[in-house]
């Protein structure tokens, strides 16, 4: 798993959920810090806030996805608080997201569907 988060907090909460539940977890505090991440090791899935300073989620994605080396095809959930996220995980074209706070068993059950459907973004044309 990679997180891609700027607030520690939450980067702590997930990563300590996750590897309870036996995930090997990653974390970038922005975008840039991200992309860095997938050239060292494509994770099963990235958790990816949308506002964070540098480079936000979205345009982390975009650039996942026009690069086509193979990031394009990783699932992205994206996390969020920002208003109008269905919007924006439509717009990169991912079905996978979660509102901040994250309820701890919600998490839990995107990311199951998540690794079960395994469905990379695909925008709409």
């Amino acid at each position: 798993m990679l997180l891609v988060d700027d607030s520690h907090d939450i980067n702590e909460a997930m990563e300590m959920l996750l590897t309870a539940e036996g995930h090997r977890v990653r974390i970038a505090t922005d975008g840039r810090a991200g992309l860095r991440a997938l050239e060292e090791r494509f994770p099963d899935l990235i958790f990816l806030d949308v506002e964070m300073p540098e480079l936000d989620g979205p345009g982390m994605a975009c650039r996942m996805l026009i690069e086509n080396s193979g990031r394009e095809k990783i699932p992205i959930v994206f996390v969020s608080g920002v208003e109008g996220l269905h919007k924006i995980a439509r717009r990169i074209g991912t079905p996978y997201m979660l509102g901040k706070p994250c309820d701890p068993d919600k998490l839990l059950l995107v990311l199951a569907r998540a690794l079960e459907e395994r469905i990379a973004p695909r925008p709409p044309k």
